[in-house]
């Protein structure tokens, strides 16, 4: 017998002791558990469109606005309350137009505006922006606002608290929306709506639905926001914040309630993260509506690298945080994240190895009789691959009800096809995405600081206590943004043609570089 037939005997061996079979069992569980919570996101999500549907039998043709007709009439439109749109913007990119018509063509009955809020006017977004309100200046209420650089916080959250301090006087709520969001015709009354039925909420939030562009990449993004997807679709209460989509009460910011103002001002990363710790330590309601799904177009050229990139600016948010409490459940966050990872492909690792052994045997002409523990393996391959294909199922139900009430929420926008996933490459997602998370979140353990749309900035005890801003052309400034694939620095910028090797031996070299404000 070969050596690599010996070593293939005692790993299959190996991976049939108790504690390995624990592994692989536990890896199943996983995925059974996934599964449920995306069948029961499903029965939510399915339950709306079927109200939406039984409005329409009722003679309602507009209840993709509202399920009561009524509140159409004109007395109830003219007193719904003032909202201003906050939407801060880095960069322009091929969605981007497309994404912010659909938020300024809103059919929201009542007063309302949209500030557009960028770092400076040599930012690619303002003159795309000021173009776009150019045609629409005697339509809607909407300006482009200047805010500058940021010096104790994230550029975004500093746009944000720009475009609060500008904000109409007589608004009541605010809604943050982040310039890749593609909202639809009745998604702000629908937040409104709620908001006004219920004044004890703190925060109502939503939650994206990825479109992949067809790359390994978009797919790994689309399978790290689909367990957290779960979590939004509750219908009503949740714990989760995604700042993509956050209205809140304009006075909680005029009159700082809950330090909302400087808890962000003051050395703030993460506007979701840093709300929902407020919300948490004041006991404060959140809560994401049924409809409050939004699609989310991926670029067409987003590669391995600026994922990998987008992983790493997700997992460093766990580094930031406001409280002592805060930070033990970010900690809590970081291990079991890091170990459910982890737990879920190193049973795929193993019935790798259980299927090449079983082939190697086979090849050489043994029975089954003669190699004992070929069988106890294949059974628990067996088991994973019926476990994983629940849970791909459960997915791609979850995927079809969302894109089907997308299409329903938005008729008059071109229709989503479940027919552009491909199901192969989301598997293969599945696996890559949970093996690099833990390496992602290490490194941003140790790091303390991350470069963020070409701004670094450094952590300490949770909060930004340096802002660097890298100058154009220099090494490691990325000229487009991750997710949008958005020029940053105008027709001149050249796109990174690096691997995701590449990026990540970069970071890697960064990472031993001595920090600028060490003492």
């Amino acid at each position: 017998m070969a050596s690599l037939d010996i070593f293939l005997f005692s790993l299959s061996t190996t991976f049939c002791t108790p504690f390995a079979v624990y592994i692989q069992i536990q890896g199943c569980f996983i995925c059974l558990t996934l599964a449920l919570g995306w069948a029961l996101a499903s029965y939510v999500r399915n339950r709306e469109i079927k109200q939406m549907k039984d409005a329409m039998k009722n003679g309602n043709s507009l209840s993709f606005l509202c399920h009561d007709i009524n509140e159409l009439e004109h007395s109830y439109q003219a007193n719904l309350p003032r909202v201003t749109v906050v939407m801060p913007l880095k960069g322009f990119g091929e969605h981007n137009l497309h994404n912010w018509r659909s938020q300024i063509t809103s059919l929201y009955g009542g007063p309302i505006e949209f500030l557009f809020v960028v770092e400076s006017t040599e930012d690619t977004a303002y003159r795309a922006v000021s173009r776009l309100i150019s045609e629409f200046k005697d339509d809607v209420d909407v300006k482009v606002i200047v805010a500058g650089l940021s010096t104790t916080c994230s550029q975004k959250i500093h746009n944000q608290l720009v475009g609060v301090e500008k904000m109409h006087k007589d608004s009541k709520y605010v809604l943050f929306l982040d310039d890749d969001v593609r909202i639809h015709p009745g998604s702000i009354g629908a937040l409104t709506r709620e908001m006004e039925k219920n004044p004890q909420i703190f925060i109502q939030t939503g939650y994206p639905l990825d479109l992949p562009s067809g790359s390994l990449g978009s797919y790994c993004i689309y399978e790290y926001h689909m367990p957290c997807s779960m979590g939004f679709a509750t219908g009503g209460r949740t714990f989760f914040l995604w700042g993509g989509c956050m209205m809140m009460h304009a006075d909680d910011f005029r009159q700082d309630r809950y330090g909302v103002v400087s808890g962000l001002k003051d050395g703030g990363y993460s506007d979701d993260m840093t709300l929902a710790a407020i919300a948490g330590a004041h006991k404060r309601l959140i809560t994401s509506p049924p409809v409050a799904v939004f699609p989310h177009p991926l670029a067409s050229d987003l590669n391995f690298g600026r994922y990998w990139n987008y992983l790493r600016k997700q997992t460093f948010v766990l580094e930031s945080y406001t409280t002592t409490v805060n930070w033990v459940m970010n900690r809590a966050l970081f291990g079991v994240h890091c170990y459910l990872s982890w737990g879920f492909v190193a049973p795929f690792f193993m019935a790798t190895i259980h299927l090449a052994a079983a082939f190697r045997f086979y090849s050489l002409g043994y029975s089954l009789e003669e190699v004992t523990y070929t069988p106890a393996g294949l059974s628990l391959v067996s088991f994973l691959a019926i476990c994983t294909l629940v849970e791909l199922l459960s997915m791609w139900n979850l995927t079809r009800i969302e894109v089907q009430l997308c299409n329903m929420l938005s008729p008059e926008a071109p229709q989503l096809s479940l027919a552009a996933y491909n199901w192969c490459l989301v598997f293969i997602a599945l696996l890559v995405d949970n093996f690099l998370y833990p390496l992602s979140a290490i490194k941003s353990h140790f790091s303390q600081s991350i470069n963020w749309s070409g701004i670094w900035y450094y952590l300490r005890d949770g909060k930004i206590i340096k802002i660097e801003r890298t100058e154009r052309g220099k090494d490691m400034t990325p000229v487009f943004t991750d997710l949008g694939g958005k020029h940053l620095y105008g027709k001149k910028g050249i796109p990174a043609k690096g691997s995701f090797l590449s990026s990540l031996s970069r970071s890697i070299a960064q990472w031993h570089q001595p920090k600028k404000f060490d003492n």
